[in-house]
């Protein structure tokens, strides 16, 4: 991981380089040279980094690469902080430049002084560069020490097994399926979840040797070489059938052994096991060999990188995700492992509970844990409590581990120096904490762990680095929007403990949650858990260039930066302060001046000052849940400002909706043109004019908005050819929203948010191909507004309040064709609701409520074959009569449902009955049978 560190420091010398500084004569070529050597240590720093710094020497050197980076990142950003404390807010005439440059003068002798120090450094580390065979291959896998691909399988031993019966039955049925052409079927997961053992059982099952009589098994992996892959396919399938190989297969290019394979293969059906893929060009250099002979022939492939696994398949064939194991199963591998098969002694349960939930469903982990903890005696409960409180040591200095250690260290020694440092981000965040998609990805734009791309955003660059750690299943995904987005994640446990010995064996990031914390001899990266006092008694030297805080106590309310760390904190680029006891902003902030992102979200701090335009580094600032309404003048000199978030919800009862209440500012905001994120800010006349100056807004969420003001806000949206997200609230339920002369709409908007009185439905809406979610509030509509969106191909939610007046809503066939949740509320006129066959086919879950008319079951309800959940909030007695037990013959009743529940509220309590296995509903025999995806029917009646 020095190779991060040299490689973002290479990116700041190169921008030092291009920018226009007056820099002290010889610094220049200083800086040059430094970065000149630096770049021929980066094939070394990745040689030791997979290596793991086995050996003592090396990894000393490293640690000096790495400590001179940090130096001469600090030189860097001492003079910039230099030059913008010198800066202050003058203007650009000729005499301002004149004392600004005499005034930095002093910086610029500093920041020379510093290059020429750190310039003997490197030369000396230049010298004792260790000269390790490797360097400058192509292929960084060459770098890599081989690691026995099949780690997992060998720990996992048949005896072992636990659960595998129900995903060796599901792959086993792809072989078997009746697909004559040659079909793949990949299994993906996590590192340790038994892919390679579970394709093992598959393949040595009786009935599968007996289907495909030719079968081979190829070890992959990551450093494979494919001529040598390709002989060894060559004789084990000449073994198979019994004749031997060619002698000179030996000399044969790899052309012509795809060519014998063909052959081999051309008249059979065959079964080829590719275990452990990790690169796409791996897949594509076998499958020409693999002819698709339509004669039902299968290819297995395990990996842990979805892509590959979605690649792989794209032609013909599933995919199988391996899944974790469930609690129970998990528990009795545990037990098996750990107590040779018997019980978990009574005094040992919570403990031993405890350490399983560590190891969070992998297979690899329960067992080499396991199998760690059986020889540990069972009378003394402290030991225990020890493995579970120090998870990490643990895994670090047990030789029983070390295997598991290896498998789960794969994935992630795989990765480009880029994606490691965002890796080990996640571990400033405490243990089990799900962390927010944006949160994490502005985090890491802020630190300068995202490298720019030609046509895309930062943000977008960001995302696509966080789908790749979710590709290789080094992420898991915690929730998901309704629209299928993934909202929040997070690491496994085991492999979050290994990450974060990685992290700390480098210096990462210091995580302070502990009194009896070993704090390294300096701090760049500071996460705070719980409380301050460990870390205010501490005497280490802080170069802090983040400082986060999570869950601190009330009583730490007036805790300050500089009480925290007396210095070494001026050099910050991200504060985040989420959830701390604060009450008032703290003067601190306006003098770091390289601050990048700066969050005060869920604190109580109500005033934000016109100080904070010193900050002109700043491209976030996050008010969310805060007590602030309005934010001063100054903001708008923030030109560097990305996300504007200010605003907090009013939860009304009973509603799908929250009321956002957002901030006031009497400013031009139309100098803030780097803005992407604005929400929600209160509309005035001018504003919504200004408004049409942000050409780069992906969100934008406006408040208080009046009828005069449409206009202006039309003309303004025009202009927003970016615009993802847009949300819009009037300033009483029924104010009119004029905003229907929008001649050309953002044909990127993918959310809609509209609350207030539509006279008539915007048609324009109706052209918004990319629309994936539609709320709209107090529309007050006469005319059906299912007409003018049923035809959105890609609409995914979809939510009515107060939104229509008509006594009927009809979906037709063919209509809504991406639709997963609807939800009806207060429409109280509304008597009924028809379903067509084929409307909304993908439907999965229904909410209707507070329709005080609707006293019947939906007509066609039947046709929702993917429906999973309804649920019906505070409706009319007749409906419930209709839905309940107590409603006689006539009620409705579900099939095929092994455990459905619906709750009713009644006499003061809620009543739980079952659905399960009532036969259909004796008006419509078809009716139970078509929805037998339904899980859950809920009736509220308040």
């Amino acid at each position: 991981m020095a190779d991060s560190s040299v490689s973002f420091l290479l990116d700041k010398l190169s921008l030092l380089l291009q920018e226009e500084v007056n820099l002290q004569r010889g610094v220049r070529e200083d800086v040059q040279h430094i970065k000149y050597e630096l770049e021929l240590h980066k094939g070394i720093l990745r040689m030791a980094d997979a290596m793991e710094h086995k050996d003592p020497e090396l990894k000393a050197w490293v640690k000096r690469v790495r400590d001179v980076a940090h130096d001469m990142e600090d030189a860097i950003d001492e003079f910039n902080f230099r030059l913008v404390d010198q800066h202050g807010q003058g203007n650009n005439s000729s005499f301002h430049k004149f004392i600004f440059g005499i005034k930095t003068m002093k910086a610029r002798h500093r920041i020379a002084s510093d290059i020429q120090s750190i310039k003997s450094k490197v030369d000396i580390i230049s010298q004792g560069r260790p000269n390790m065979p490797g360097i400058g291959s192509s292929s960084s896998q060459r770098l890599s020490p081989r690691v026995d691909s099949q780690g997992d399988a060998l720990l996992l031993e048949e005896a072992d097994l636990v659960g595998i019966d129900k995903p060796k039955k599901q792959i086993s049925d792809l072989l078997f399926n009746e697909e004559v052409g040659r079909a793949v079927i990949p299994i993906y997961g996590m590192g340790g979840l038994g892919k390679t053992t579970l394709a093992k059982q598959v393949y040595d099952d009786p009935k599968v040797k007996k289907r495909f009589r030719i079968h081979a098994w190829v070890n992959v992996s990551q450093s494979f070489k494919l001529k040598e892959l390709l002989k060894d396919l060559v004789q084990q399938l000449h073994n198979v059938i019994g004749k031997p190989a060619p002698e000179a297969v030996g000399q044969m290019t790899s052309d012509n052994l795809k060519e014998v394979i063909k052959s081999l293969l051309q008249r059979s059906r065959y079964l080829i096991v590719l275990d452990d893929v990790w690169h796409v060009r791996a897949w594509d250099s076998i499958k020409l060999a693999l002819p698709n002979n339509n004669r039902g022939s299968r290819v297995m492939l395990t990996t842990r990188k979805k892509d590959i696994a979605l690649y792989s398949c794209a032609e013909l064939g599933k995919d199988f995700n391996l899944e974790f194991l469930p609690e129970e199963e998990a528990w009795r591998l545990f037990c098996k492992k750990t107590f040779q098969g018997n019980s978990c002694p009574p005094h040992l349960e919570e403990v031993c509970r405890n350490i399983l939930k560590m190891c969070g469903g992998l297979p690899l982990a329960i067992v080499a844990i396991g199998g760690a903890l059986a020889t540990r005696g069972r009378a003394n409960i402290e030991e225990w409590q020890m493995v579970c409180k120090s998870f990490g040591s643990e895994i670090e200095g047990n030789d029983k581990l070390e295997d598991m250690k290896k498998v789960l260290s794969l994935s992630f020694n795989d990765l480009p120096y880029y994606l490691k440092s965002c890796l080990f981000y996640l571990c400033m965040f405490p243990e089990f904490h799900a962390i927010e998609h944006a949160r994490l990805v502005r985090l890491w734009i802020a630190e300068g762990f995202v490298n720019g791309e030609d046509g895309k955003t930062l943000e977008e660059v960001a995302d696509s680095y966080l789908k790749e750690l979710l590709d290789r299943s080094l992420l898991q995904v915690v929730a998901k929007t309704s629209d299928g987005r993934m909202k929040t994640c997070r690491m496994h446990d085991l492999l979050r403990e290994i990450v974060n010995l990685k992290a700390k064996d480098q210096n990462f990031a210091t995580i302070a949650k502990d009194q009896d914390i070993i704090w390294p001899e300096k701090v760049r990266r500071l996460s705070i858990i719980n409380t301050l006092d460990n870390v205010q008694q501490n005497r280490t030297t802080f170069q802090l260039r983040s400082l986060l805080m999570f869950a601190l106590s009330d009583s730490q309310v007036h805790f300050s930066i500089s009480a925290l760390c007396s210095t070494g904190y001026k050099l910050l680029r991200v504060l985040d302060l989420q959830d701390a006891p604060l009450e008032v902003f703290p003067a601190e902030i306006v003098s770091l001046y390289l601050l990048k992102y700066l969050s005060l979200k869920n604190t109580k701090v109500r005033n934000i000052p016109g100080s904070i335009k010193k900050l002109q580094q700043l491209e976030t600032l996050d008010l969310k849940h805060s007590y602030v309404t309005e934010l001063p003048v100054e903001i708008v000199e923030l030109q560097r400002l990305r996300h504007l978030l200010v605003y907090f919800y009013e939860i009304e009862s009973y509603a799908f909706f929250h009321s956002r209440h957002g901030f006031k500012l009497a400013a031009p905001i139309g100098k803030m043109q780097s803005l992407q994120k604005l929400c929600f800010i209160q509309a005035d006349q001018a504003l919504m004019i200004e408004l049409g100056k942000l050409t780069q807004l992906r969100r934008l969420g406006i408040r208080r908005m009046r009828q005069q003001d449409g206009a202006a806000l039309c003309s303004s949206i025009e202009k927003m050819v970016n615009l993802l997200s847009l949300s819009i609230t009037a300033i009483e339920y029924d104010e009119i929203i004029d905003i229907h002369n929008i001649s050309r709409p953002p044909q990127y908007l993918q959310k809609l948010y509209l609350s207030g009185r539509l006279d008539k439905f915007p048609h324009w809406i109706s052209s918004l191909k990319n629309l994936v979610r539609v709320f709209l509030k107090w529309s007050q509509l006469k005319e059906d507004p299912l007409v003018h969106l049923q035809d959105l191909p890609n609409l995914r939610h979809l939510e009515f309040l107060q939104v229509y007046v008509g006594e009927t809503l009809h979906f037709k066939a063919k209509g809504f064709p991406s639709l997963k949740v609807l939800g009806l509320d207060d429409l109280n006129g509304l008597k009924s609701m028809t379903v067509e066959e084929g409307a909304m086919p993908g439907l999965k879950k229904l909410i209707i409520q507070r329709c005080s008319s609707f006293k019947q079951v939906p007509l066609g309800v039947e046709h929702l074959i993917k429906l999973k959940s309804i649920e019906f909030f505070d409706m009319p007695d007749e409906l419930i009569t209709a839905l309940s037990p107590s409603g006689g013959a006539d009620y409705w009743r579900v099939q095929h449902v092994p455990a459905v529940y619906s709750s009713y509220w009644r006499d003061g309590g809620w009543d739980v009955f079952s659905l399960d296995t009532l036969g259909d509903r004796e008006s419509d025999s078809s009716r139970g049978s078509a929805m037998r995806n339904l899980e859950i029917c809920t009736l509220w009646k308040v």
